[in-house]
This record gives structure tokens, sequence and C-alpha cells, in this order.
């Protein structure tokens, strides 16, 4: 490896990063990591801290996985690579679809397709879900509807359906036929409800109409995160997700479930969608399918998908889309031993208990800290925003949290701050010492806030 004159020298110098201006890369160079091991991160200076980002919400089982290493080596050293398109496949890729029919199974999914990563997978559903439409004579249903605060990735396609306009505007335009609806946001909604079941309903009611006006037979798909994560950490009431599936079905309208974040446990349940009761008809997994040591993602399919493909006699269920690394035999591997250690953790368990403990941890600041205009969370997905009135709601400057951020990392925890949010997704192995340590570092930040 460099030393460390020479990484701190050339640290973004060359490599443009994702989600970031180039020249503010340059200005305020990115922290250099170079190590890992069970929560903890240590920088290029040897500062080690709790890692409350969970790598990018995948280091799901932490830095110190040894199965999930032992499987890359030794899937190197038999089988570095090859193709899955049409006419041939590896060992790997077949246990992991056997292995994820089996953890996928009570979500009601029994098929894989194997892609890259998240912004791969919803790529894949938005595809598959109107070739669905297509060969059973439903070609007209083009249209995609989604939340707004939604994130979907990065890829076209993707984009189209995010409700986030910092994702769209710079790329626009984007692919036709998508539409937003209010998602079930409490803290900011158009509704001017502070009643989570009446803003389900409301939410829901305008998934509907939306339906409607767009004509149901032109809508192929609704696409949802169980719990919005870029957006922001919003948590639907548990009701909304059930009443979409059931608008949903009433007007023939798939269900995409955006599970890239929620499976494997982040909200205290295996998968988002099963947390809150639903059957999807396709799900969209990636992140922590690995544990985030190899980019992998998959996507799920239902079993109403899967005999509308297979049944089909015209050619028309042929999926002519893919990715040279799909069913990577080294990610395969991976997979499979991510998923075979989630299933024998359980860390679902460990992070609703945790999950609890962080946001009533977060809940007590907020009443100290008048900064802290809404905190939320499920599991171990937590969220605090910032505002400078909390009367008025209004958003707080780019500044303060960011000074936030740099002093809760002084403190000894990584926390990432997105917009006017700050983001608690860490690994869920985390013990009650260390999210105690994650809100005492909060607090820290919260005081370099006030004093700034």
């Amino acid at each position: 490896m460099k030393d460390s004159n020479f990484l701190k020298e050339n640290n973004a110098r060359q490599l443009w990063h994702p989600m970031a201006h180039p020249a503010d890369s340059m200005a305020n160079p990115p922290t250099i990591l170079t190590g890992g091991e069970g929560v903890y991160i240590t920088d290029v200076d040897g500062h080690r801290s709790i890692d409350a980002v969970g790598g990018l919400w995948n280091v799901n089982l932490g830095y110190s996985c040894q199965p999930v290493k032992n499987a890359i080596a030794a899937q190197l050293d038999a089988l570095p690579y090859y193709s899955t398109f049409r006419g041939t496949s590896n060992d790997k890729a077949i246990e992991l679809a056997y292995l994820l029919a089996d953890f996928f199974g009570p979500d009601g999914m029994s098929r894989s397709f194997f892609t890259s990563g998240g912004s791969d997978s919803i790529e894949i559903a938005l595809k598959l879900a109107r070739q669905f439409h297509r060969i059973r004579g439903d070609g007209a249903r083009t249209k995609f509807i989604s939340l707004d605060k939604g994130y979907h990735g990065t890829h076209f396609g993707g984009a189209s359906v995010n409700g986030n306009a910092k994702f769209r505007n710079t790329y626009e335009p984007l692919m036709a036929g998508c539409f937003h609806i209010p998602g079930p946001y409490l803290y900011r909604n158009p509704f001017g409800t502070d009643d989570p079941a009446e803003l389900a309903r409301l939410s829901a009611g305008m998934l509907e109409r939306e339906i409607a006006f767009q004509g149901p037979n032109t809508v192929a798909a609704f696409v949802m995160e169980p719990v919005q994560g870029a957006g922001g950490v919003i948590v639907p009431h548990p009701s909304f997700m059930p009443m979409v599936r059931d608008i949903c079905d009433k007007h023939g309208v798939l269900l995409i479930a955006d599970e890239v974040i929620t499976a494997f446990g982040r909200t205290g349940s295996p998968t988002g969608a099963r947390h809150w009761g639903v059957q999807p008809d396709l799900m969209c997994t990636a992140k922590a399918i690995t544990n985030g040591y190899f980019p992998f993602g998959a996507v799920m399919i239902a079993d109403r998908v899967v005999s509308v493909f297979e049944d089909d006699q015209s050619g028309a269920g042929s999926v002519d889309s893919g990715y040279t690394y799909s069913g990577h035999p080294v990610g395969a591997a991976a997979a499979v031993a991510a998923v075979e250690e989630t299933m024998c953790l359980r860390p679902w368990d460990n992070a609703a208990v945790r999950g609890r403990e962080l946001k009533a941890g977060l809940d007590a600041l907020a009443t100290r800290y008048d900064v802290i205009g809404d905190v939320r969370g499920e599991g171990l997905m937590c969220a605090i925003e910032f505002v400078s009135d909390p009367l008025a709601k209004t958003p707080i400057g780019k500044a303060l949290p960011l000074a936030f951020q740099k002093a809760a990392y002084e403190d000894g925890v990584m926390i990432r701050v997105s917009g006017n949010n700050a983001i608690f997704s860490p690994p869920l192995v985390v013990e009650a010492g260390h999210v105690q340590k994650i809100l005492s570092a909060t607090e820290a930040g919260l005081k370099a806030m006030m004093a700034a």
C-alpha cells in the first residue's frame, strides 16, 4: 500500500466520487479509510471509529465476517469468473438461487435473477414488470408509479422512478411514463395531518387516484421501499403497505418492493415486506446479500410472475437482459456464505432490540436540542432531521450538519449526513455499548452545531 503522505496528496485528485462535486472533493478531501474490524473502521491516520453508516447500509455482519472472506478466497482459486448467459452456469449461482428461494420463500418468492448491485436490480425489475404484462397481452401497461422521496438507484430507469429531484434534474429528460405520489412522510406532508394512520390512508388513496387518472390498463407497477432509506428513513404506518398491496391487486398492477436496503434484517425482520406482512410480486435486493464484500444483487420473483414467463410458448417470455457479471461465481459464493451466516445469526432480532435503544436515545436528545426537528426509525434504520426553527420546521443550512458529522467522527463515530438528515445504519451486530457510544458521539455533534 502507498504511504499516508501519497494517499493524502492524491486524495480526490484523480478520483471522482459518487454523489459529490469534484471541486468540493478537492477542497474538502474525503476521509481515507484503510481498515475495518468488527463494527469499527480505521482511517489513514489510525483514528478508529464505530461505523454507524454500516458501509452504506450493507455491512450488516460487520467487517470481520470470516465465512464470507473464506468463501471469496476459495472461489477465486476454484473458478474466478464465468458467465451465466444462455448455455452456461456455475455451481455457486445454482446453490445461491436454491438458498434464496428458501430465505425469501415466506415472501412468496421462488426464482432469482442475478445482477451486479441495487441499481441493476431495479432496472431488471422494471423491465420484467413491463414484459410480464406484454406476455399476457397487456402491452399498454408501461407506466410506473412511485413515492415522493423514494430512492431507486442511479440508472435511467431507477432515476426515473426516484422521487427526489436531486437525483433527477441533472439527467433529465428521463424515462417517460413515470409518476409520483405523496408518501407517508409524517413530518412534512401535503395533507397537514399529524396522524400516521390517516396519512397512510390518504397516501394510499393518492395511489388509487393516480392509477385511475392514468388508466389502470396503462400502469405496469408501483415501486416502493418498505422503509424509505436515502430519502431520510421515512417509516410508514403499518397499514400502508398492505393497503398498497390491495390497491395493486384490485387494478392488476404489480408491486415492486425495493429491498436493496431492507432485505436481510435491517428493519428488525428478515425483509421489509415481511415486516409489514405483505408479499410483493418482485423484490430488488443487493447490499447485504454479500455483506458488502462483493458487488452483487438479485431480483426475486414471485410465483404469479414466474408462471407467466415459464408457461409462455410464444417466445415473449425470453429474458433478453442481463449483465456480464450476473451470477458472478465469486459474488455468488460470497452471497451463499453471507446468507447462510445471516440465517444462522438472525441479526434482525438484534436489530430490533438495538434499534429501539437507538431511537429512544435519539428521542431523548430531541427533547434537549431544538435543532432536532424529527426523529424517525425502524430497526437499525434511524434518522434525525435538523431544523433551524422547530415551529416552522425550517430546514437547516448545509454547513451545520457537516459540523455535526465532523465532531461526531472526532468523538469516535462515523455518521452519515445527507441534506438535513443524519442517518444511522450501523452493522446489525452492534451491541448495547456501541449504541451508547453512537448516542454520546451524536450529542458531541449536536453541541458542535450549537456552538458553530
